[in-house]
């Protein structure tokens, strides 16, 4: 009788098997070892290859993480890659309070009811209530109320009244020109304050804005212009030089540099109606670009201890290195000088009582455009005026217009304002 089937795995059993000696059997079994060493073979092949395959995917996988690492290192542009506290912007809320009170005062000054016999808009704000759309298309102050508050005019530069270049980039022609300048001031200024901090924020504030004021006053008219326009492009280019001078460390930059290029454009264009000014726009521009190269340096920053540091900066902590700190130093040299050469030189100009406006008659269309209800030229507004009773007549020496008021108890400020209007 045969012995039971070997298991080819036990070699006890294996070798008692061969101890029967029936031929048969052994050839059963032999060919039955062969093939589980034939499989054992293959699977060490599968074995042996395996390593490569893995070591590849492996590979592979390392590839896409580093990459991942890589991508994740970047931020979109306007998020902050710091992470200040919202009290941590208070120097950009402070400049939005001060326009805010301004604005207030001006409209308080102007006393539409009073000053302009109630042909005011929005009669029901009483004293803040506005010039009516034809004087004034921002909804805003008189020409004679902006004058009061230090708006820029030629014949009063000529007098001698620097404070004006002090008070200039305060004044908004406005309430449509006070909404939409703060709106975009507090969108880029509370950004770049986070980015970067309130110090190098607010210094850029204050020098591109009143560099933009020193340019009104070599190019202005005799008409009143408002400055504040100046603070948001010296912001917007700032910004432009923050996007391009980091630009490995952002997404999104091309859509960043649209909406950059469409605020600046849209700004422009308001510039072109009355009282607003595109001249300090342009050099605000120009000055933040120069000193956002300065001062905006590569922003990495790094996690120390919470404690207080610098202006309003409370919470987490920027820490620089000194490799940071003298990043790219021939630019932001060749930047600081330009800036210094350019400010110094409209400086000096405005003291010595420059107007490029006499030597550049194309250069009014950059700030106004020709239309019916207004002129780009220099007006010397003069009128004939006839008073009875109850009413009083204002009839322009130039063209010949007149208008017939209903009132006679009128200021001189506002007579010429008057005046203004019907020669225009």
């Amino acid at each position: 009788m045969l012995p039971a089937k070997p298991n080819c795995h036990n070699e006890v059993s294996f070798k008692r098997f061969l101890s029967v000696g029936t031929h048969k059997t052994k050839k059963i079994t032999q060919s039955c070892c062969r093939r589980k060493m034939e499989e054992k073979e293959d699977d060490t092949k599968i074995s042996i290859a395996d390593p490569i395959q893995d070591h590849q995917e492996t590979t592979f996988s390392f590839d896409f993480r580093t990459e991942f690492l890589q991508d994740e290192n970047k931020t979109p542009f306007f998020k902050p890659r710091s992470r200040r506290r919202r009290r941590d912007t208070c120097v950009i809320f402070a400049f939005v309070i001060i326009h805010l009170v301004v604005f207030l005062i001006t409209m308080a000054v102007n006393d539409c009811g009073y000053n302009s016999h109630g042909d005011c808009a929005f009669k029901a704000l009483g004293r803040m209530s506005f010039q009516p759309l034809l004087e004034n298309p921002f909804l805003g102050p008189s020409a004679s109320a902006l004058d009061k508050m230090g708006a820029i005019r030629k014949t009063l530069l000529a007098e001698h009244q620097t404070w004006r270049l002090f008070m200039c980039p305060l004044l908004h022609a406005g309430v449509f020109h006070f909404m939409i300048n703060l709106l975009c001031i507090i969108f880029l200024g509370i950004y770049l304050e986070k980015e970067f901090g309130s110090i190098r924020t607010g210094i850029i504030y204050m020098l591109s804005a009143f560099s933009g004021t020193l340019v009104t006053a070599i190019f202005v008219r005799d008409s009143p212009a408002v400055c504040s326009s100046g603070a948001l492009f010296g912001l917007l280019g700032a910004t432009v030089s923050a996007l391009t001078r980091n630009w490995k460390f952002y997404t999104n930059k091309v859509a960043a540099l649209l909406t950059l290029f469409f605020v600046a454009g849209f700004n422009l264009m308001l510039g072109l109606l009355p009282y607003m000014d595109n001249y300090s726009s342009i050099g605000s521009m120009i000055s933040g670009f120069l000193l956002g190269l300065v001062l905006f340096y590569t922003p990495k920053l790094r996690q120390v201890a919470q404690n207080k540091i610098g202006l309003c900066e409370y919470g987490v902590k920027s820490s620089f290195n000194w490799k940071q700190k003298l990043d790219r130093p021939v630019l932001r040299s060749a930047s600081l000088i330009l800036f210094s050469l350019l400010f110094v030189g409209l400086l000096v100009a405005v003291l010595l009582g420059i107007n490029i406006s006499h030597y550049c008659r194309w250069c009014r269309y950059i700030d106004c455009i020709p239309y019916k209800r207004w002129s780009c030229n220099d007006l010397t507004s003069s009128c004939e005026t006839m008073g009875g009773d109850k009413e009083l007549t204002l009839t322009c020496m130039g063209n010949g217009n007149f208008r017939v008021f209903p009132f006679t108890n009128i200021s001189q400020e506002r007579t010429q304002d008057l005046c203004t209007l019907i020669c225009s």
